[in-house]
């Protein structure tokens, strides 16, 4: 498979992102525009260090996640923040204007959906109809396939996707089976289109995601003392080779493992909390950070898809973060927890 031939890191930090396309200048100044009203890092450090939730809630006053009045649960809270997130979504699809990259992108949403609605299936529960509306096929279509068993009114990739993920569950019957059968397939997909759309940005960007989410799976199943070698996903950067030799090794030669690549400070760091603490928190932690910092990267682009891209995925992250803290302020969860999750 052409996606396993690709190994190879020729960059120290972050993979290449492409060139300007001057079809995005309005849109990339609306963007950089845009970008200036986000959170920073601080202000999401102030939420976590407040004493209270009401507090948290005044800190929001002047932003645009500012509920008007004293809310008496969360109700409110959560009702705008998807409003938000709906928004954002609207304002991606307008002004983007490479329609192939659109279908791309909401595609994780149809896969978040799949994997969802076949766990239900085969554990004998209702479809449902509470999917995420960002996808390509509507709650609706989902209920209706999976009730009539007729798959053919999804696009090719969820067919080949539901195909995959049922052989594979009924295989043995296990549940989990259905999740790596999905994980790798929407890998290849994405690598495969992205490839073929001629997306240098959104190249990099999967493969990134792909070493990242190995890098997670090579840790839990040391913690977990599982010797899967079959779960890596294929397409990123770092060999499955590498990966795999990786659960030979005690936890102290892990991060010696990765040196020459741009991720040893995420394995050092995400071994040695979870060595002190038994806690994947910071592994979780750096893997986003390098993630969303590559997403940064986009602001040397004058104008181009990939700014908007970026500001799509940065700002969901944002709205995310915004509930994580406000319902640990709602819950009085401890502030190191929080502090931990943001770094500090």
């Amino acid at each position: 498979m052409a996606t396993a031939r690709q190994a190879v890191i020729d960059f120290h930090r972050f993979p290449p992102i492409g060139t300007d396309d001057w079809r995005y200048g309005y849109a990339t100044g609306k963007i950089r525009c845009l970008e200036t009203t986000m959170l920073s890092r601080a202000s999401l450090l102030d939420l976590a260090n407040v004493e209270s939730f009401s507090a948290a809630m005044d800190l929001l006053n002047s932003t645009e996640y500012a509920v008007g009045g004293a809310p008496e649960n969360f109700a409110p809270i959560e009702e705008l923040l998807l409003q938000r997130r709906h928004e954002l979504r609207s304002l991606f699809i307008d002004l983007m204007q490479d329609l192939e990259l659109v279908e791309l992108l909401r595609a994780r949403h149809d896969f978040a959906n799949m994997r969802l609605a076949i766990r239900r299936v085969v554990t004998d529960r209702p479809v449902g109809l509470d999917y995420s509306d960002f996808g390509s096929v509507s709650a609706e279509e989902f209920e209706e396939a999976f009730e009539q068993e007729n798959y053919s009114r999804f696009p090719m990739y969820l067919q080949e996707a539901v195909e995959e993920a049922v052989l594979a569950y009924y295989e043995n019957k296990d549940i989990r089976a259905i999740d790596y059968a999905i994980d790798r397939y929407e890998a290849i997909y994405r690598i495969r289109t992205a490839q073929e759309l001629g997306s240098v940005f959104l190249l990099s960007f999967y493969r990134v995601r792909i070493d990242l989410t190995n890098l997670r799976t090579l840790l839990r199943l040391k913690a977990a003392g599982r010797d899967e070698r079959n779960l890596f996903l294929p397409g990123g950067f770092v060999e499955t080779e590498r990966l795999v030799h990786g659960l030979d090794l005690g936890y102290e030669g892990l991060a010696p493992l990765f040196y020459a690549t741009p991720y040893y400070e995420i394995v050092e760091g995400g071994v040695a909390y979870f060595t002190a603490e038994q806690s994947f928190l910071r592994l979780e932690r750096l893997c986003e950070e390098y993630l969303f910092d590559f997403l940064r990267t986009t602001r040397t682009i004058t104008a181009g898809p990939q700014p908007i891209i970026a500001y799509l995925m940065l700002k969901e992250n944002e709205i995310r973060m915004v509930r994580m803290l406000l319902t640990a302020k709602y819950n009085g969860m401890d502030a190191k927890l929080i502090l931990d999750r943001l770094g500090e």
